[in-house]
């Protein structure tokens, strides 16, 4: 039967059939029961596109990166669906953490109303309030489950890092630098009252983070800087770069100390050492991190790889003609079933009735029982 849609008009008393139906969405994915829309990939490009613009690039280099990673957005969408099945499968719950990065965000956008909160959302990323959160929560399920299920297993002695760094010691020769994290209080716009509530509120923050809070969470947290969307992360600064009020301040102090509160017209900063770098060859104590990383980042993404390899390979994966997983499982087939071209099955007239007299002879009363309204009376 042809696929078009026979409408039966009434009013004129015509039997029309109508063009093709338009396709409103397109399935171009189906992975173990969940699917992967055209539409989805078509926002990965507009984000890619429009992250680039902000960056300012101009037309042709969007073009030429598009070019160069457009054949993979299908790949990483399966790659996250995988990873974030996984980590359901894991019964990793992440309820809490996901509440707590929307309110987080809430906070940071200044708006107390739900409702235009979510059109907040809604206008800033192409989604409803309900399809982000879940957006946010399989991100966090994806680095969880990479971190639970490859990172953690992968190796690297100390003997090796060591031996990295006696033989690339030009690597780790230092300028003298600082590297501070800040929160910002704004007092601009608030009454005698509300400002020596901000003092307070500043003092309170820092005798929390002496006590052990963790000071990026609090600048996440309080701060009214931009940078509380980087847990108040600065960039490193040299001798002299910094104002003059500070600079004796946060050059004086050790790493990992906590400042007290130095008042500006706008407001109070705090500022905390995360390090400093003496001029000349790091020790290896303060390195190590630093090249367990660069021996590690190789392992990584091939590991991940050939995790996500793993899955596929497992998963019940169908793709669309005309689209390519660029990291398909080899001998795995992915071929695309359509509901809309199964053929029915042909049954005849004859093998009708026969199921029919079949299924009466299920219907046998078992000994003992007793069927309908046959009454148990002597006539």
């Amino acid at each position: 039967m042809s696929h078009r849609v026979l409408l039966l008009c009434v009013a004129a008393g015509t039997l029309l059939t109508a063009a093709e139906p338009i396709v409103i969405e397109q399935i171009v994915a189906k992975v173990n029961g969940e699917i992967i829309t055209r539409s989805e990939l078509l926002r990965l490009k507009k984000n890619m596109m429009d992250e680039m613009k902000q960056r300012g690039a101009n037309p042709a280099e969007i073009e030429a990166a598009l070019k160069e990673r457009e054949k993979d957005f299908l790949r990483e969408k399966i790659d996250s669906m995988l990873l974030a099945q996984k980590g359901r499968d894991l019964s990793i719950n992440l309820d809490s953490e996901v509440t707590k990065y929307v309110a987080n965000l809430q906070r940071q956008s200044k708006i107390v109303d739900a409702d235009k909160f979510q059109a907040y959302i809604k206008e800033n990323t192409g989604m409803t309030y309900e399809d982000y959160r879940a957006e946010i929560k399989n991100s966090m399920l994806t680095r969880r489950v990479i971190g639970q299920e490859v990172s953690s297993k992968i190796v690297i002695p100390k003997a090796e890092v060591r031996k990295y760094y006696d033989e690339h010691k030009e690597e780790f020769q230092r300028e003298e630098r600082i590297f501070l994290r800040e929160i910002f209080l704004s007092i601009d716009g608030k009454s005698d009252a509300e400002k020596a509530a901000v003092e307070k509120k500043a003092k309170d923050l820092v005798a929390r983070a002496r006590k052990g809070e963790k000071f990026n969470d609090l600048a996440r947290d309080n701060s009214d800087a931009d940078s509380a969307k980087n847990e108040g992360e600065l960039p490193p600064s040299k001798k002299g770069e910094l104002r003059k009020e500070l600079e004796e301040k946060v050059w004086a102090a050790k790493r990992n100390d906590v400042l007290d509160p130095v008042q500006f017209p706008n407001g109070w900063l705090i500022l905390k050492v995360e390090e400093q770098h003496q001029a000349g060859l790091a020790a290896f104590e303060e390195v190590e991190g630093e090249v367990m990383n660069k021996l590690f980042e190789p392992r990584m993404q091939p590991a991940v790889r050939e995790y996500l390899t793993k899955l596929r390979s497992e998963a019940f994966l169908e793709i669309r003609d005309g689209y390519v997983d660029s990291a398909a499982a080899a001998g795995k087939s992915t071929k695309w079933s359509d509901p809309a071209q199964l053929k029915p099955e042909t049954v005849t007239r004859a093998e009708v009735a026969s199921q029919k007299r079949r299924k009466k002879l299920l219907f046998v009363p078992v000994p003992g029982t007793s069927t309908g309204n046959i009454s148990t009376s002597k006539s």
